[in-house]
């Protein structure tokens, strides 16, 4: 149990030496380069994605700017939630921002793996407890906040996203100007 998926999800539950059997048969490998776009928005997200290397974000297109929505990095889980689980089109778009060695799940594969295995609803669960909570955090960090303290938020809790992600790319996510955290930058080196 080296790969670091199965160290993550067998941390949070059980797994029986058939479900991992099951898991293995289902996952798949792939590799993309920087700029790849794993998912476009208006595309159905077909894909549960584990990050084994690599770094990636999210955005949504709107009056030609693109927003980032979020980053996620090593041992992360990466999908375009509503489309994934409603089966609609996304209104993000995934792209790689480092190469990216990537586990897959399809979307059929995973709700036969939660059919026929039923302990690992619990880990399925949990994860989606924790990336909850995630989104809730960073939606109360960036809520009615000070640039300079959604920039300290990020630095203290994602300083590895901090150091790799492009300074535009924060600033969309943030929702302030590249000329804003700059000088924020500044200020606080």
């Amino acid at each position: 149990m080296s790969n670091p998926l199965f160290q993550i999800i067998a941390g949070l539950g059980p797994i029986s030496p058939e479900l991992e059997l099951h898991l293995n048969k289902k996952l798949l490998y792939k590799s993309f380069p920087k700029k790849h776009i794993i998912l476009s928005q208006g595309q159905v997200c077909n894909y549960l994605y584990f990050v084994a290397k690599g770094l990636l974000r999210a955005y949504y297109e709107r009056n030609g700017e693109d927003t980032s929505n979020w980053f996620m990095m090593e041992n992360d889980f990466v999908i375009s939630v509503n489309s994934f689980y409603k089966r609609t089109p996304s209104a993000e778009s995934i792209e790689v921002l480092e190469d990216c060695e990537l586990i897959c799940i399809h979307y059929d594969d995973l709700m036969e793996i939660y059919e026929l295995h039923k302990e690992f609803n619990i880990i399925g669960r949990k994860l989606t407890e924790i990336y909850y909570c995630k989104s809730e955090e960073r939606i109360q960090s960036l809520r009615g906040h000070q640039a300079a303290e959604k920039y300290e938020f990020l630095l203290v809790n994602y300083p590895e996203i901090v150091h790799r992600v492009n300074v535009g790319y924060l600033a969309s996510y943030l929702g302030i100007t590249l000329q804003t955290l700059s000088r924020i930058r500044g200020i606080m080196r």
